[in-house]
């Protein structure tokens, strides 16, 4: 007897095959049977006539590390249809931890909090901290997550565990990387998928140091490159500065030599694509190419949609990181307002925001294009929704000093959007022509962190709604396999990706006249009532992981079959040569 029957779903099967109506029958966590009419009997049956049927979605770069602790669900991208979620993403991970240093776990809150956004009080109240190993991380996850979940192990945590603080700042010896090295290869004896790291000059830890593995020299990243050669189903996950706009000879070089090195696929995030810089997805894409002719494979990672991402002159953000921004908005507030306040510094900040050296940050520095988020004072009544520009021509002064003293009436606490400058035609063409190239993969929301700044999780419903019913670049078919078999064969998953019998029944059922997100919207629903922004997912009838429901009309059921996905087990090798 079967499980449960889906009767009469347009199935999209993952493959980029045209679409046929047909039953799927699940049966102990899989896909039993797949035809035109099922006979054989089932406990539950539905009609799903008029709606389409896909494999679940893969989402190739979270940060759901900390998240699954208090939400096993990993909303909102579960809601969306994210059925698998590749985590421990640019050598950040909540393990191993030293238990000789219990300090270090206070001091991967810290880091995790300041360089990906999430809240210091959840991270203390919200997980238990009560692992060493990698392996004993995620056990700590098995049995208790509603979604698939694989883990790299990051860079930065294998440093400190062997170096304490020195890892900052300082080179291995002889032994220490030896003892890297030995940590690296436990992780993935116990179920790692590989290697994240980054060299980002954007990333620094909570006292505002570059982050650990920052200061790794190229030949510890090729030793440890090697090591996750040495296990089945394995990859690397990189980040470097040139990753925001336009990659260095050194960063190319680097890219290739560790996935080389390897043999196994290097993929980055995320590249950004836009017709006003043209020369950029050409300078990505040459280090695809020249991994491919040493043996190696680089993957870019980039979104399919504008992600909804909120600003604030108030909080940590993305201006910060523009050049020369970040020791001005790092001064206390009535500092700070004075600083914004001087038409002098305001001058050399926008100078500096538009430079070359701001790089992808210069699309931030068009303040009139701004639209005024939540407010906080009566001197600021009415303005939420309204576009900088428009207010600024109604007072006669210039658009950042007019946001300047927007943000001052609410002492900085007024949100600010953005709205992107590659919203034409000529960048969504590009973005069209770019995702056909082999060595290009969607994904890249990094849902799980940054939570009250940008909402990238809803990306999948919202790429199928413009496909179906907006600009409609691609195809079903085709969109249904870059989010399903695409991410599934580049991390060599095994039994997943495709509906097909005797799969692992990953499945999602949605309305193709409805399929969409919903706008980004601030809840306070983290430990500590932190808050996030969330969004609904509309149209998502059903999402099954693993054969069982677990959403069902955009609400979570309770059910929690998901699955730690361990390399090797779970995870096939992709060999690159």
């Amino acid at each position: 007897m079967l499980d449960h029957v889906i009767k009469g779903a347009s199935v999209v099967d993952g493959t980029g095959a045209p679409a046929c109506t047909a039953d799927v029958g699940i049966r102990d966590g899989r896909i039993a049977a797949v035809g035109p009419t099922l006979t054989e009997a089932a406990r539950t049956t539905e009609d799903a006539s008029g709606l389409v049927l896909t494999p679940g979605f893969v989402d190739p770069h979270t940060h759901y590390d900390a998240q699954l602790f208090w939400d096993p669900y990993a909303t909102p991208s579960l809601n969306h249809g994210v059925t698998t979620v590749v985590a421990g993403n640019c050598g950040f991970t909540l393990a191993p931890l030293n238990p000789a240093r219990p300090e270090d776990a206070d001091y991967t809150r810290r880091m995790m909090a300041k360089v990906e956004g999430m809240s210091l009080v959840a991270l203390e109240e919200g997980a238990p901290w009560d692992w060493h190993g990698f392996g004993e991380y995620l056990d700590a996850l098995e049995g208790r997550i509603a979604v698939n979940a694989g883990f790299m192990v990051g860079h930065c945590a294998l440093r400190r565990y062997v170096m304490g603080a020195e890892a900052i700042g300082g080179q291995p010896t002889d032994q220490q990387l030896g003892a890297m090295l030995q940590l690296l290869h436990e992780s993935m004896d116990a179920g790692a998928w590989g290697l994240s790291t980054t060299q980002s000059s954007t990333h620094s830890d909570g006292d505002g140091q570059p982050v650990a593995s920052r200061h790794a020299r190229p030949e510890e990243l090729l030793a440890l490159a090697r090591a996750v050669g040495e296990h089945e189903g394995t990859q690397i996950e990189a980040i470097v500065a040139g990753c925001l706009d336009q990659f260095s000879d050194a960063e190319i070089d680097l890219f290739v030599e560790m996935s080389a090195a390897a043999g196994r696929p290097l993929n980055w995030n995320v590249l950004t694509v836009d017709a006003s810089v043209p020369e950029r997805v050409p300078r990505q894409m040459e280090a695809s190419e020249r991994a491919r002719k040493a043996g190696g494979r680089v993957v870019a990672l980039t979104m399919p949609i504008l992600t909804p991402m909120n600003m604030s002159l108030g909080t940590f953000c993305a201006l910060n990181l523009i050049p020369g921004w970040g020791p001005i908005l790092g001064l206390p507030v009535p500092e700070r307002i004075e600083k914004l306040r001087d038409p002098a510094v305001r001058a050399e900040m926008l100078r500096r925001a538009d430079s070359k050296e701001a790089g992808v940050f210069r699309r931030l520095a068009d303040f009139g294009r701004y639209v005024i988020g939540d407010t906080y004072s009566a001197a600021n009544a009415g303005l939420t929704g309204r576009v900088v520009r428009d207010i600024a021509r109604e007072r006669e002064q210039d658009p950042f000093a007019c946001l300047v003293e927007i943000c001052a009436n609410d002492e900085l606490r007024t949100v600010l959007w953005p709205m992107p400058p590659d919203n034409d035609p000529a960048s969504w063409a590009l973005r069209a022509e770019t995702w056909g190239h082999e060595d290009v993969l969607l994904g890249g929301s990094d849902a799980g962190a940054h939570l009250d700044r940008m909402c990238g999780a809803p990306y999948t419903t919202r790429f199928l709604g413009d496909c179906l019913r907006g600009r409609r670049l691609v195809g079903l078919e085709t969109a249904v396999k870059m989010l399903t078999d695409d991410p599934a064969r580049l991390f060599g998953l095994r039994e997943r990706g495709r509906i097909r019998e005797g799969l692992h029944a990953d499945l999602v059922l949605f309305d193709p006249e409805r399929i969409d997100a919903g706008p980004a919207t601030l809840v306070h629903d983290l430990p500590g009532d932190s808050p996030r922004l969330d969004s609904r997912a509309l149209g998502v009838r059903a999402v099954w992981v693993n054969g069982v429901e677990v959403i069902r009309d955009d609400v979570v059921t309770g059910a929690v079959p998901g699955k730690v996905l361990r390399s090797g087990r779970d995870t096939a090798t992709v060999r690159t040569r």
